[in-house]
């Protein structure tokens, strides 16, 4: 099935948009702009926009229960965002030792977990990692990914799914819901080069991934059984950086995009690249889990 994505009219330009996710508890999508160090928010019933300046490179929000709205990652570390705009530092930065590091894209588990990976600004093969954050406390689950991206959990939440944008793959662990441990890592599928690079992605509630191609200008289903392609969905951006399922029924695909990278020429050609995109589609997502401290 094909469909073509179309501009959510009035979304902020970004030069690197990411982290799409709908908040179920406010019923708002948010996303961010790495490069600019802002988490943008959209109220769909009443089309207003809001911004928050958290002051350094974000890689990834993820809804929260309790005192904060978002936990939001940065390449400072973590951070808790009141619906006010407060922000409380949480947790350092780990990667220290490795000059120009910071966190990437995150999903929280069922257990309310933040999962978190980390990469180098200079794309340094092998310095990122990927983290869980539970309470205040950091755990390294994978070490040496060089674009820690997408990550979802399979319906029956018994199986992990993750992606190293480098590696042009989708690996599939065994996963322990209750003490968070992984097992058994393996490619599900590759991903052809001319397809484009995967990067963030998101899980319907048939258990297939959706995930969208940097450099492919489009947002694909995949069948994690077969490895094939079920649903294409044209993005006017050939840098489709992530998706979310959102909206009352979880029916609308919202996609973030990317001007980075791009030449003059390419921007030209697609000057809507870095805004925000969406499109009802013949699925349904998954409710998002929040981050529980």
């Amino acid at each position: 099935m094909l469909y073509k994505a179309k501009l959510v009219a009035g979304s902020p330009l970004c030069e690197l948009g990411e982290s799409p996710v709908w908040h179920p508890i406010l019923n708002e999508m948010f996303w961010v702009d790495i490069t600019r160090g802002i988490v943008h928010r959209l109220d769909i019933r009443k089309r207003n926009f809001l911004h928050y300046y958290v002051g350094s490179m974000v890689g990834a929000v993820v809804p929260a229960v309790g005192e904060y709205m978002l936990i939001v990652a940065t390449e400072k570390g973590i951070l808790g965002l009141t619906e006010s705009g407060k922000l409380d530092h949480l947790s350092e930065y780990p990667d220290t030792e490795i000059p120009n590091n910071r966190f990437n894209d995150g999903k929280c588990d069922a257990a309310g977990r933040f999962w978190i990976g980390s990469m180098n600004k200079n794309v340094v093969p092998k310095a990122g990692n990927l983290y869980c954050f539970e309470g205040k406390t950091l755990q390294l689950k994978q070490a040496g990914v060089t674009i820690s991206n997408g990550l979802a959990w399979s319906p029956d939440k018994r199986t992990m799914y993750y992606i190293d944008t480098f590696e042009h793959c989708v690996w599939a662990y065994d996963f322990q819901l209750e003490s968070g441990k992984t097992s058994n890592k393996r490619v599900l599928f590759e991903v052809p080069k001319e397809a484009g690079a995967p990067d963030g992605m998101t899980i319907d509630s048939k258990g297939r991934l959706w995930i969208a191609h940097w450099g492919g200008a489009a947002v694909r289903c995949w069948n994690p059984v077969n490895g094939e392609t079920e649903a294409i969905v044209e993005v006017p951006a050939p840098h489709v950086t992530s998706c979310s399922f959102g909206g009352p029924d979880l029916d609308t695909l919202y996609i973030t995009t990317a001007r980075e990278g791009l030449t003059e020429k390419l921007l030209s050609e697609f000057p809507l690249s870095g805004q925000l995109f969406s499109i009802r589609v013949n699925a349904n997502g998954l409710v998002a889990d929040t981050f529980r401290s």
